[in-house]
């Protein structure tokens, strides 16, 4: 039973109406959130606008005062009615709201308050006191203040430094030289309106016109402070433009907005409840920081807010109701009409089927073809079919562009003009022709390979294929030239490198070259010229194609532009095409002899090393006018590629021949004794001890003799020199008699295991100095330096070792050492040592409380006059005399010393002032007891001794030594022959004791 026309419609109508309503309510809930993004946007732009506004007001304010500290720099003195004056010209009170003054205050100290308090009473203000009272260091009174409003925010002469927050402004503004602001501040306003808070700035003036560099010069050339007080409700005036009575500003002094901190509020009270809309802005000011706290009203932005919602929500339910009573009329239209159309469709079903039959046919068709089209010009390959009967079929983009058939040429008709084509193209046309002659049998293939006239390589496979019912050939082309080049060149790599290995001559080498070019390249003549040391002539390197008189009219060309392509390339080091050498300007000088050797183009390529030195040219000429292809350039490219290795390969090995016999003769008549060693052996049997847990092998080789020689056993010397023979006493060069005692004697072993260590530790090179035991027995020592050869660093079996004897040299440094530090003629040591050893001992005295030490004066009584009387031989045997009697009674680790002509000094570590006066007393009377026989004459000596303690809070050693001066300078005042005790005695300050000590 059918259902009524209405009923459906009607269901279909509501199903409508739902989805609109629905569609409706989304469109109107975006509409809200769009409304809210935008009104939040607004409303941040606002607040910045507002902070912007705030910040600039708060900049013209601070540069204002700047203005005034400008006057104040301009001029030393400044009047109040010069300040007046250029106050009112400013008009402050128009140009910079919320400033309710301008105010100088002066630096005052206590020293001068009373001039200063005079000076302004005399002035005209007789009332005038600093206030608070009291005497106090420093003052900040007000001197200068002009009012806007006519109100004076505090009277002149208030002490701004009683107030603690304004001294702390201002002295932070002296000490930085810049603007400062206070914190939060009660700041009156006009008269009957009561006080508001507000904010004070300040700004140091200094003396001079030149800012003052550090804090110090700030304090001392402090002249006063500008400054300028605020009110923050007239600051916060006009604030935020068009949108401040929508916006609720209040300001907090810091970095938080707490109600302690709040200062001003603006001009739209401050909500009850949390606003939707609000933001805090940090603000910098005058070394100062403020926390904006910016709300919307209830006001802002609520007209674009709901609009556009309420828009959307009235076309909604306007195009809802449109579309719903339009859908209920057309589905009630359409079932009317349906009933009438399914009569007529069961007339065109049949009708339609056909129609759907015959398109997917022509569909599939297409479809096939297309993918046909897309398979062939997708493949890597050159494709072209034909029917076998001159007919094209199908081809490719790839074969157009291999073959370079033009757009005009159709290949859709007869093959000829295709054909004719090819065939200009081609070296031989042969292959290519009895290809098309050929009657293929299934699953049968032909292959053949071209030649084009570029010098490209195209490899042809040629197969019978089925197309339907219809048979047909299918031809496919590949450029494989880049892969013949390849196999060209490896082969000719080859054969070059077989007959450099063959030793054959480099002219040898460079003909096979080439010949190499040319058997591959029909119609090509080559030539390599090789360039001399000295870079200005090319010589005939190989050219066994050219005739002889024009490689005879080329040899020594010079390296220069204008001397044919060869001299142009090589000079410019770049590759020279001369198509046609009878037109070029390269050639004019070379024009006859050319044409004389049927040459008609020439192609210079420079031949480089692997450094990029030029060694010479490689040339290609033809008979015919001729330029280059892309296979012709990479040809030669090769070729000269292939030269330079040729060339190199053949320098290289003619230097390693000579360098071979060069080091032989070097290494064989060197002045230094050279050993050719292999310490391969040696490292293997560290290997396995590393192997085995020995970490540190050089400790645990010194603790195990044994093992040291086991391992120097494994060292071989296979070869030495002359000077080797020499240095050890051999006779003959037979490296079998020498072993490593002739580098490391018995006495060396300590050196061959740090030698051991190093080399199998990575070094490459190793010093030391060892003893060595020539083939007679004797034992000298040598300088060893061991060299590992490049390439030997892993096995370590070629080792070269220079020695040179040192024996003599040691010998020498010893006897210079002993001058140097003994004193010649008594043979004890110098002031030198004395001082250096008297240096040890205050360094471990400062080091540790318990050591002790004195140091002892002596001074031979009367040493002149045993000169004078019996002669300074006489004089040089009492010095030797004396030295004698003081090493008998000398300590292992006493250290004596002549310091001066008879002056002797004695170090005593570990003494303390009793045991070194007991010493000193003992060495007296040795002295005294001992008379020197004097060519028959008994000659009586005396001494005088002064004894002085190291103490650990001397100043340095010296301080000693002038004690123990001074002690013996007493003794002698005393009465010589004596011994004098510094002990308790103070450092002496006289110049004249330190002078008598440190006389050379």
């Amino acid at each position: 039973m059918r259902r009524p026309a209405w009923l459906g419609a009607a269901a279909l109508a509501g199903l409508v109406m739902a989805l609109c309503l629905c569609l409706t309510w989304q469109l109107w809930e975006a509409a809200r959130r769009e409304a809210k993004r935008e009104l939040r946007t607004e409303f941040e732009t606002a607040a910045r606008a507002v902070v912007n506004q705030l910040a600039l007001r708060m900049a013209a304010h601070v540069q204002m005062l700047r203005g005034v500290q400008g006057l104040f720099a301009s001029s030393d003195d400044v009047t109040r009615q010069e300040f007046t004056d250029f106050v009112r010209t400013q008009q402050a009170n128009v140009e910079y709201p919320g400033m309710k003054g301008i105010g100088y205050i002066l630096a005052l100290s206590d020293a001068r308050r009373g001039a200063h308090l005079a000076q302004v009473r005399g002035g005209g203000l007789p009332d005038y006191a600093i206030s608070p009272p009291g005497t106090r260091p420093s003052y900040a009174p007000l001197m200068y203040l002009e009012p806007f409003t006519g109100a004076r925010l505090r009277p002149l002469g208030h002490d701004m430094f009683s107030e603690e927050p304004l001294r702390l402004m201002l002295e932070q503004a002296r000490d930085s030289g810049q603007p400062v602001m206070s914190g939060k501040a009660t700041v009156a306003r006009e008269r009957g309106r009561g006080a508001s808070d507000g904010v004070l700035i300040a700004l140091p003036v200094y003396i001079g016109r030149k800012a003052p560099d550090s804090v110090e010069q700030r304090r001392d050339l402090l002249r006063g402070w500008v400054y300028a007080p605020f009110v923050m409700e007239d600051l916060m005036t006009h604030v935020g433009g068009a949108r401040a009575g929508a916006l609720a500003l209040e300001i907090y002094d810091g970095n938080r907005a707490t109600p302690q901190a709040r200062m001003a509020a603006g001009a739209v009270p401050y909500f009850g409840a949390a606003p939707a809309l609000r933001t805090e802005q940090r603000l910098g000011i005058a070394g100062r920081r403020w926390t904006l706290v910016i709300s919307a009203g209830a006001g802002f932005g609520a007209a674009q807010q709901d609009q556009a919602p309420q828009l959307v929500l009235t076309l909604g339910l306007a195009v809802t109701a449109l579309l719903s009573l339009l859908t209920w009329m057309l589905a009630r239209s359409s079932a009317l009409a349906g009933r009438a159309l399914r009569k007529s469709q069961l007339l065109t079903n049949q009708l339609t089927a056909g129609q759907r039959r015959l398109a997917a046919l022509a569909e599939s068709a297409q479809r096939s073809d297309a993918m046909m089209r897309s398979i062939l010009d997708s493949t890597f390959d050159a494709i072209l079919v034909d029917n076998g009967d001159r007919r094209i079929l199908a081809s490719n983009q790839r074969f157009r562009a291999l073959w370079g058939v033009p757009d005009e040429l159709d290949l859709t008709a007869d093959d000829a003009a295709l054909v004719a084509h090819l065939l200009t193209q081609l070296v031989h046309a042969g292959p290519l022709l009895y290809s098309r002659s050929l009657r293929l049998e299934e699953h049968e293939e032909h292959r053949e390979l071209l030649r084009l006239k570029d010098g490209r390589f195209i490899e042809q496979f040629t197969r019978p294929v089925r197309l339907g019912h219809e048979g047909a050939r299918l031809w496919s082309f590949r450029d494989i030239t880049e892969r013949k080049q390849v196999e060209q060149r490896e082969r000719a790599h080859r054969h070059v490198l077989e007959l450099l290995a063959h030793g054959a001559p480099l002219q040898a080498v460079l003909g096979a070259v080439v010949l190499g070019v040319e058997s591959t390249n029909n119609g090509m003549l080559c030539a390599i010229l090789l360039l001399d040391d000295e870079g200005r002539f090319l010589y005939t390197g190989a050219a066994p194609s050219l005739p002889c008189f024009f490689n005879a009219a080329v040899d020594g060309l010079p390296a220069a532009p204008g001397y044919g392509s060869c001299g142009s390339a090589a000079a410019s080091g770049q590759r020279v095409i001369v198509e046609n050498i009878q037109t070029h300007p390269d050639w004019a000088a070379y024009r006859e002899i050319a044409a004389r050797a049927q040459l008609a183009s020439s192609w210079s390529e420079p031949i480089r090393g692997a450094s990029g030195r030029v060694l010479g040219t490689f040339a290609i000429y033809h008979h015919t006018p001729h330029y280059p292809s892309a296979a012709h350039v990479v040809l030669i490219e090769q070729a000269a590629q292939l030269a330079g290795i040729a060339l190199e390969q053949a320098q290289a090995a003619q230097a390693l021949r000579v360098g071979e016999e060069r080091f032989r003769s070097l290494y064989d008549h060197a002045p230094v004794a050279l050993w050719e060693q292999d310490w391969s052996a040696a490292r293997e049997a560290v290997g396995r001890l590393q192997a085995c847990g020995v970490d540190d092998l050089g400790a645990w080789l010194r603790e195990r003799p044994e093992e040291t020689q086991r391992l120097a056993s494994l060292v071989r010397i296979t070869d030495v020199n002359g000077a080797a023979l020499v240095h050890v006493g051999a006779c003959a060069k037979e490296p079998g008699t020498l072993g490593l005692a002739q580098n490391f004697g018995s006495l060396g072993a300590g050196a061959f295991i740090d030698a051991l260590v190093a080399l199998t530790g990575g070094a490459l090179f190793h010093e030391c100095e060892s003893s060595f035991l020539r083939i007679d027995g004797v034992a000298r020592q040598h300088e060893l330096t061991l060299l590992v050869m490049p390439g030997h660093a892993q096995s370590l079996d070629f080792v070269i070792a220079s020695t040179v004897d040192i024996t003599e040299r040691k010998r020498i440094d010893d006897e210079l050492q002993a001058l140097a530090s003994t004193d010649f003629l008594t043979g004890l040591p110098n002031r030198r040592v004395f001082m250096a050893r008297l240096d040890d001992q205050f360094a471990r005295l400062q080091r540790s409380v318990d050591e002790c030490a004195s140091v002892l004066m002596l001074d031979i009584d009367h040493f002149k006059r045993v000169n004078d009387v019996f002669g300074h031989a006489v004089g040089d045997a009492v010095l030797r005399h004396m030295a004698a009697l003081m090493r008998s009674g000398q300590r292992k680790i006493d250290t004596l010393g002549r310091v001066g002509g008879e002056e002797f000094a004695v170090l005593l570590p570990g003494t303390t002032g009793p045991a070194a006066q007991q010493y000193a007393e003992r060495l007296r009377q040795s002295v005294a007891d001992s008379p020197l026989d004097g060519d028959g004459r008994e000659i009586a000596i005396t001494v005088s001794i002064g004894i002085a303690t190291i103490e650990a809070g001397d100043a340095g050693p010296d301080a000693a030594l002038i004690r123990a001066d001074k002690a013996l300078y007493q003794a002698k005042a005393g009465g010589r022959n004596r011994v004098c005790d510094h002990a308790g005695a103070s450092a002496p300050n006289s110049v004249d004791a330190m002078a008598a000590f440190t006389k050379a």
